[in-house]
């Protein structure tokens, strides 16, 4: 019985009328979110970066050469609004590690360009990223994990 279990038991208790059946798929959705997010800002931290950072090195590099992209793709991309994004890229900007160039097919336009020392510091954290992911994801199956990936498509609309 884990701690969803008991908050069920005791919702039962409670309110038997009720059907509370939702909260055992959306209280476990939202602890196993923390437990993720908490690993994941670890494995961050160990390089001196936070997620926002490693999403928007992710989303540059995974654009192929030449890393760029416009503000407005990156928005809809990591699912930011356009005012994160610019908070993002400032300081990302002042450490180096994307730049602003002029977009030559929209004369008030930008392109946000990953940099060198951006592209190392991906690859310097991504493999560590990627092992922290398979840790998390260890207590599954290869065929449980393709089935949980298919029903969160689901869940978010995408399948």
């Amino acid at each position: 019985m884990d701690h969803v279990d008991r908050i069920l038991a005791q919702w039962r208790r409670a309110r038997p009328g009720l059907d509370v059946s939702p909260m055992a798929v959306i209280g476990r959705l939202g602890r196993a979110a923390a437990v993720v997010d908490a690993r994941l800002a670890a494995t961050f931290a160990s390089h001196g970066i936070d997620a926002g950072t490693f999403d928007v090195l992710a989303t540059l590099a995974r654009q192929g050469e030449p890393f760029r992209i416009t503000p407005a793709e990156l928005a809809a991309d990591a699912m930011i609004t356009s005012s994160a994004v610019a908070q993002r890229l400032n300081r990302l900007d002042r450490l180096g590690l994307v730049v602003r160039e002029p977009n030559p097919d929209d004369g008030r336009g930008k392109f946000v360009r990953l940099t060198d020392a951006g592209r190392e510091l991906l690859d310097a954290v991504l493999p560590d990223h990627l092992v922290t992911e398979r840790e998390i994801l260890a207590p599954l199956s290869v065929e449980e994990r393709d089935t949980l990936a298919g029903l969160l498509s689901k869940l978010a609309g995408g399948g």
